[in-house]
């Protein structure tokens, strides 16, 4: 009671004093530190797993232990998940879109915590995933939960939720510049220019919040990036096309793996398949362990020994073509191992695995080719394969340009990058329009994207749209009763029920005047005579967009609402059509 008097006198005074714009700015700001303390609070937790599994046990002298370490640690995220907490915490950045898409900008409060931990705890016991979407969703439960407290409408709750992943995107990854990106092209619908502030308020709080606590060096650490050289570009061209098609691979598999595992009902069983499959992988390859960013900076500092350490064939090293052989498995064996992270019940993110799997194709091209007689830098092609696997895998391009640009400080990469990035995406689109991040929401259509009409038509709910105030009579009931029915009645149409509410058909006014006023017709004539079942009808389940499309093709001015053959009332075209002027207008102002 207490905090509720609090809050009512802060209200009061919040609306007496601080306008909308500038009250905008102040949460901004908050969320974004909020924002980037989650990143440093989980990036220190997995340090200090880490440093106790390392410590505690002797991974060189007992490999076996590649094999039980990420099983140990999906077990406990799954009994974390289904005893402890016993809700489901869901998918990291897909969270946020169902969010947007489907619940009002709602994220529930548990996920402002539960995936720290058991990111975390999947992470550190090797589980082949990133920290970045589990802080971007626990980032946007801060905006989510902050917001709903501010009292804040649905318009500037998803602004925050954008400002949120933003701050936690430019914390995770210092990386403030590619944050914006990240918000722009995979969570928000379309800004504008007012409304980016926030965003760059968030985004570079939440980077100075991981700078303060965690130091200023960047992510990764390159010595010497080479002047781009004009002679290059087809070989960059190249790189692109051969990344899209990795990209493209890498969601066959998470979506074949993840569909696979959806038909096994029982938990235990996709635990135990997924986590030992998942151990034995590492096990073969233990680069796959944990987020391999230590293997991305040995990489770009030229030291492949992480190919070869603790396996094996570890004597195979100082063959090229091995090499290469290798470190195209481990790309092709790095997206079945995410996936089965996740599949078997491991809560992480999808960023780290795309750039790992990036760095080692453009490994793996230049080397190749300085094989076959050219002299390409290899790790400006290292850098330029993660660009190019990050831009088609989220589908975010800018995203993937500024990101690598600022966690490696290869500024001077720009146009490389850019090359490689844009045929990766176009390589990529031809074959597939859906990112890692919507595949599923896509599927069950609910999927917020930046094209206005289909985003718009997917915040409309049809239950909302339902018209009942529409008179039904019975399929037995006469002429004469109908006409004593359409004599009170506002409407045109009349639905027709039986006494079970099944949805029978209508009777058109328009299809009946010749006889409406044939008295001897009116105890002759039933219902059932001149009713007709229309086409198409409309689930109340349907997504706007489907329904939009059957006004389209029908010229229906008004559908009926039919639900498990029970009539539910009529949606109008004009109805629909208001709502989402009323959307649009209020999307669109500042």
């Amino acid at each position: 009671m207490r905090l509720r008097r609090i809050l009512v006198r802060f209200y009061k005074w919040r609306d007496e004093h601080v306008q909308d714009r500038e009250f905008v700015m102040i949460v901004s700001f908050v969320i974004g530190i909020l924002a980037g303390f989650a990143a440093v609070v989980l990036k220190n937790i997995v340090r200090v797993l880490e440093h106790f599994l390392s410590s505690t046990f002797d991974l060189e002298s007992h490999l076996y232990l590649y094999l039980i370490f990420p099983v140990v640690g999906i077990f406990l995220v799954v009994i974390f998940i289904r005893f402890i907490l016993r809700q489901p915490i869901g998918d990291g950045v897909p969270i946020v879109l169902h969010a947007i898409s489907r619940n009002n900008g709602r994220i529930k409060p548990h996920n402002m915590y539960s995936s720290i931990i058991a990111s975390a705890i999947t992470t550190s016991f090797g589980g082949s995933v990133g920290l970045e979407g589990p802080t971007v969703a626990t980032g946007a439960a801060i905006g989510s939960n902050v917001s709903r407290l501010l009292r804040l409408d649905y318009k500037l709750v998803i602004l925050m939720l954008g400002s949120a992943a933003a701050g936690a995107m430019g914390a995770i990854f210092k990386a403030p510049i590619a944050g914006i990106a990240f918000a722009l092209e995979v969570i928000m619908l379309q800004l504008t220019t007012v409304s980016v502030l926030p965003l760059l308020i968030a985004s570079a709080t939440g980077a100075l919040t991981a700078y303060f606590f965690l130091g200023q060096s960047t992510l990764y650490t390159i010595e010497y990036v080479q002047p781009f050289e004009l002679g290059n570009i087809p070989f960059y061209i190249l790189l692109g096309i051969v990344t899209g098609f990795f990209a493209l691979y890498f969601l066959r598999t998470y979506i074949f793996i993840h569909d696979a595992f959806d038909r096994i009902p029982q938990w235990w069983r996709r635990f135990l398949l997924g986590s030992f499959l998942l151990g034995g992988l590492i096990y073969l390859f233990p680069s796959l362990y944990g987020e391999g960013y230590s293997a991305i900076n040995s990489s770009l500092q030229g030291d492949y020994s992480y190919v070869f350490d603790h396996t094996f064939y570890a004597g195979l090293s100082e063959h090229t073509l091995v090499l290469v052989g290798v470190l195209l498995l481990i790309v092709l064996f790095k997206a079945m191992a995410t996936t089965l992270t996740f599949s078997a019940g491991g809560i992480g993110g999808i960023f780290a695995p795309t750039l790992f799997m990036g760095v080692n194709v453009g490994l793996a091209y230049a080397i190749l080719c300085n094989f076959l007689g050219l002299d390409l830098p290899v790790s400006n092609f290292a850098l330029a394969g993660m660009g190019g696997m990050i831009a088609s895998v989220i589908q975010a391009p800018l995203t993937a340009i500024f990101l690598i640009a600022e966690i490696t400080n290869g500024y001077s990469l720009f146009m490389p990058l850019m090359i490689t990035v844009t045929f990766s995406w176009i390589t990529f689109r031809i074959f597939e329009n859906r990112s890692i991040y919507t595949f599923q929401l896509a599927k069950r259509g609910e999927l917020f994207t930046h094209h206005q009409d289909k985003t718009v038509l997917s915040l409309m709910n049809v239950k909302e749209l339902i018209e009942t105030n529409f008179d039904t009579i019975g399929p037995d009931a006469t002429l004469g009763d109908l006409v004593k029915v359409i004599s009170h009645s506002q409407r045109n149409i009349f639905p027709v029920v039986d006494e079970e509410n099944n949805f029978l058909g209508v009777v058109w006014v328009n299809d009946i005047r010749h006889i409406i006023f044939e008295r001897d017709l009116y105890d002759k004539v039933k219902v059932s005579d001149l009713m007709f079942m229309p086409r198409p009808t409309v689930s109340p389940h349907e997504s706007m967009e489907d329904i939009a499309r059957k006004f389209e093709n029908s010229n229906h001015y008004n559908l009926p609402v039919v639900d498990n053959g029970k009539y539910v009332g009529f949606v109008s075209r004009a109805n629909v059509f208001s709502k989402y002027r009323e959307l649009v207008k209020h999307f669109s102002e500042d």
